[in-house]
């Protein structure tokens, strides 16, 4: 079997649409393209500006599915964002108003700044596709996926984020300031006439790509590795990072190794192959952990990032080196 297989069409038209109005941010767009593939759910964090609800918006736009946006506000309640029954007069009984969630590409923009009621309400739907309105349950539509931005440098009117629903999402990524280069480009495109986005990829084309990404292979090895590495953000010292433990509250949940398989799959799959390597994994790793470690204060203190903690991990844990190709060829 050969080892190397071509890149779906349609990511590569996906991806041409999404490039025709976002300049640069390749980190970001193949962490979305990821996410839609592997079914997870985005965080993205950076400072105003960096073009983060335009590289979601314009991925919704070349996506012929349905697209809601909600803008998160401080007065923001769990209706606005679910629905709520309404009484109907005429018919003398009550009737169910879904809300914004029922599309399947839901844009959340500010998402810090919505109180922990509203937070409440989302977690439900994120992590079981489902709303509970009343005694009624309603299910989202398939595929149903949530893209997040918020400011991490503005601090009045907005609240943090649960432990349980950061959880949720399967990546954080952070967005950082163009180079003079792309800076320009941007510049230069936006001041002009941009061109139109042309809807691409059925949301039916997306679930069949979706499930051909859960064949991808998995050596077990791999497996065990993923597991070694948020064991050891749990248990640093047994690890051999003794001197990291002070730093962490919490290390990263069984989540976190699931979620980097899943996007390992799909990362391997864009990159055109049927077996993931400990290389996807590795550009995964900080993306899918940073936002499941709580640190500590002394972490504050002494300016200590997640992302630093992880580096420490991550060259700690060797990573298998076995060849993976023979595994592929048995299981096909």
């Amino acid at each position: 079997m050969n080892e190397q297989v071509a890149v779906p069409p349609d990511t590569g038209r996906l991806l041409f649409e999404i490039k025709k109005v976002i300049v640069g941010q390749d980190h970001l767009l193949e962490r979305i393209l990821v996410s839609l593939l592997a079914r997870g759910h985005l965080l993205v964090e950076g400072v105003p500006g960096l073009a983060k609800t335009l590289a979601v918006k314009t991925v919704a736009q070349a996506i012929s599915g349905e697209f809601k946006r909600i803008q998160f506000t401080p007065d923001l309640v769990p209706a606005d964002l679910v629905g709520t029954r309404i009484y109907n007069q005429r018919a003398s009984d009550f009737q169910t108003s879904l809300g914004p969630v029922f599309t399947n590409l839901l844009l959340a923009d500010e998402i810090n700044r919505a109180p922990a009621k509203v937070q409440s309400a989302l977690l439900e739907v994120m992590q079981e596709h489902q709303v509970t309105i009343g005694r009624e349950t309603h299910k989202v539509p398939d595929p149903f996926l949530v893209m997040a931005t918020q400011n991490p440098i503005e601090t009045e009117g907005t609240y943090a984020l649960p432990e349980a629903q950061v959880d949720r999402f399967m990546m954080k990524v952070l967005v950082g300031y163009p180079s003079e280069m792309d800076e320009f480009v941007v510049v230069e495109r936006m001041t002009g006439r941009l061109s139109p986005v042309v809807p691409v990829m059925t949301t039916d084309r997306l679930v069949t790509l979706q499930r051909e990404v859960d064949s991808v292979f998995v050596d077990p090895s791999l497996m065990e590795y993923v597991v070694r590495v948020a064991s050891a953000t749990r248990q640093p010292a047994e690890y051999g990072l003794g001197d990291i433990a002070k730093y962490i509250s919490y290390g990263a949940s069984p989540r976190a190794s699931i979620n980097l398989i899943l996007a390992g799959r799909a990362l391997a799959f864009l990159r055109g192959r049927r077996y993931v390597t400990g290389q996807d994994l590795q550009d995964l790793a900080l993306d899918v952990i940073r936002h499941r470690l709580v640190l500590s204060f002394e972490a504050l203190s002494d300016d200590v990032s997640a992302d630093d903690l992880l580096k420490r991990v991550l060259q700690r844990i060797p990573v298998p080196t076995e060849p993976l190709q023979g595994h592929v060829a048995i299981r096909s």
